[in-house]
């Protein structure tokens, strides 16, 4: 099992670990900096250091099919029990963190059911259920830039899968669901705005997030709206 350090300390960018398994062009550490992509968030790159100073590229991590390990791509593989240390592409994954809490603050904006999402470092997506809709751009980067402003704190809590059940007003998202199996699932407040399931990264304060733009509104099937958003 791999002890998944960005989940606690999301601002974490080195940490020691031992190889705990080996797969095809890939290494699965005892614990992880990296996050693995899922949710719509891309997966962590960077590099790990062995103790002789070798340098290791990191080009993807992705969870185990049983979710309980997190397999980094690699381009060398290094035998278990070696000590390495991780080192993570924090400006990309500083970045995907403001464009994470960003689109949390979309969905309040627009308050409608969400279809689908993709975050980027530099520039992300949501897409709606909203009926026969005329969307304004500016008045859409206004509202979320002013949710910004407000300098929200964004924490974490979790619940248990029948607390969700008794509440499923929580997830807004209808294609991605969050993930069960281990009896409690992973919330995302942001200050007394908004309160939803989500294992993803993010910035501790909305204010973090810096300007924002609403690039483009793409009509994507009968009542598909996608909504695209940068950082300014």
């Amino acid at each position: 099992m791999t002890q998944p350090l960005f989940r606690d300390d999301p601002y974490l960018t080195t940490a020691s670990a031992t190889v705990a398994g080996t797969g095809d062009g890939t290494l699965i550490l005892d614990r992880s900096v990296f996050y693995p992509a899922g949710g719509g968030q891309p997966g962590d790159i960077g590099h790990l250091e062995t103790e002789d100073g070798t340098t290791i590229a990191v080009t993807d991590a992705r969870y185990t099919e049983d979710r309980s390990a997190i397999a980094l791509s690699v381009d060398t593989v290094l035998a278990p029990g070696t000590a390495v240390t991780q080192h993570l592409d924090w400006p990309r994954r500083y970045n995907i963190m403001r464009m994470h809490t960003a689109l949390h603050l979309l969905s309040v904006a627009l308050p409608y059911p969400v279809t689908g999402g993709q975050i980027g470092a530099t520039d992300s997506r949501l897409d709606f259920d909203i009926p026969d809709a005329t969307l304004d751009k500016d008045a859409i980067a206004a509202a979320v830039q002013a949710l910004i402003d407000a300098d929200h704190k964004v924490s974490t809590e979790w619940i248990t899968d029948a607390e969700l059940d008794a509440k499923p007003d929580l997830v807004k998202t209808m294609a991605v669901k969050p993930p069960r199996g281990s009896g409690k699932v992973r919330l995302v407040r942001i200050g007394d705005i908004d309160l939803q399931p989500c294992g993803g990264t993010h910035v501790a304060a909305t204010s973090e997030i810096g300007r924002i733009d609403v690039k483009k509104i793409e009509k994507k099937g009968r009542q598909n709206r996608r909504v695209r958003i940068a950082l300014a």
